[in-house]
């Protein structure tokens, strides 16, 4: 195979690594990112690195595995024991209405303060989660697939720019002189963990990654490990960058100016918006406001499409026999967007707390998949030329205990303070 070809097959793989962006550009960048840069300033900077790095080995380790054995983390979890297969179902079943709630909540807030039409929080997240559930019923994964390479890319373009803007604003002069809060109270120490908890993205999003790559690689056959992980680590470095953006802008646009963070979801959106409006100029107002809808509808699109996937995949395994499994991915799309709506409908007033719960959540539980991914790749059943080097796996058990101990901490945080 010469050059040429090589590019276009590695052209044609890429994908799943757009949608894991897609399902990370959302809550933990647009909100929890900007709060962080708005609460904080600079001196925030090293939770989000932390938090991209030491999840970086368990993310990618999703689609090493699927493209070294052709089988989902799901599949894996099962040949590990079915104990590993129900626990997983455990965490799933406890954060998938958080999640889907809370995406859907906040795309909800950009909607009405970008189109200005009167409906409520709750009407929104009834009319996008529809709109998801029409898009994903009619194209599934070929739909979401380019949809979502035109949305990261015209997202990650439209957030550069404003950062170089921001940057060069003369009214940010001021920032390195500005006292910075202290990080050593609870409520700071509750937050960064809640903030590190979905930086970049949940580490159960693995399983998200592992399941839409065995899906492209029925498009692409013999898609190699190699390419596989070319197209993760685009996506991931990408999601980790963009992060890095709205920290910046939180930063550049919040800090330092004695304003209150709305708890509401419209609220939040406006200042946001308006914030960026005052410090790049009235023209950027358009470009921010439909770039902060796109990240957080793509987040949305991609998270309405991975939990279906996932359950569909635990029925068909939870069994010995999957041969006579009937897919129930349209059915779970329905069953998953109803029960968020239901949970939407009483949690749609407690924006900040909401979303802070279910990062909170999120981070408990990253210990726990990082622990089985591992596993799964250093197993004497898992290709020994694909198995992680040396420096890798102890830089993966260095990471591993570093989310044990932040675990532990977040969970002390809760039971004694």
């Amino acid at each position: 195979m010469n050059l040429r070809q090589s590019f276009i097959k590695l052209i044609k793989s890429i994908g799943p690594g757009f949608l894991l962006a897609g399902a990370a550009i959302g809550v933990s960048h647009l909100v929890q990112a900007t709060r962080a840069g708005a609460e904080f300033g600079f001196v925030l900077i090293w939770a989000l690195v932390l938090a991209c790095i030491t999840k970086y080995p368990f993310m990618e380790f999703g689609p090493r595995y699927t493209s070294s054995t052709g089988n989902t983390l799901i599949e894996g979890y099962k040949s590990i024991g079915q104990w590993a297969l129900q626990l997983y179902f455990i965490i799933s079943i406890g954060s998938v209405f958080i999640i889907q709630a809370a995406v859907t909540l906040v795309t909800a807030g950009l909607a009405e303060y970008l189109f200005q039409t009167g409906i409520s929080i709750f009407g929104w997240s009834c009319i996008i989660l529809s709109l998801c559930i029409i898009i994903l019923s009619i194209g599934r994964y070929k739909t979401i697939d380019r949809l979502m390479k035109l949305l990261i890319s015209g997202l990650t373009l439209a957030t550069l720019i404003a950062v170089f803007l921001a940057v060069g604003n003369e009214k940010n002069t001021y920032l390195f002189n500005y006292t910075h809060p202290d990080l050593w109270t609870v409520s700071s120490l509750a937050f960064i963990i809640a903030f590190m908890g979905w930086m970049p993205i949940p580490v159960d999003a693995s399983v998200w990654h592992s399941i839409w790559t065995k899906e492209k690689n029925k498009q692409y056959l013999n898609n190699s490990v190699k390419n596989s992980l070319i197209d993760f680590n685009i996506g991931y470095l990408s999601a980790s960058f963009i992060g890095l953006l709205f920290f910046l802008l939180g930063v550049l646009v919040f800090f330092g100016r004695d304003i209150v963070i709305s708890t509401t979801a419209v609220g939040f959106s406006g200042q946001l918006i308006e914030m960026y409006q005052y410090t790049i100029g009235e023209w950027s107002k358009t470009i921010i406001a439909v770039a902060a809808f796109f990240a957080m509808f793509s987040t949305t699109l991609a998270v309405t499409d991975a939990y279906p996937r996932v359950f569909d995949e635990y029925l068909k395994h939870r069994s010995q026999s999957t041969n006579t499994h009937k897919s129930n991915y349209i059915l779970l799309l329905f069953i998953i967007a109803v029960l968020s709506i239901a949970l939407l409908y009483f949690f749609s007033n407690r924006f900040t707390i909401f979303i802070d719960f279910a990062t909170g959540v999120a981070f408990l539980t990253t210990p726990i998949i990082a622990w089985l991914n591992l596993k799964l790749v250093t197993s004497s059943n898992f290709p020994k030329d694909n198995r992680p080097k040396p420096i890798y796996y102890w830089f993966s058990q260095v990471c591993l205990w570093f989310l044990v101990g932040f675990g532990v901490f977040y969970l002390g945080l809760n039971i004694f303070y």
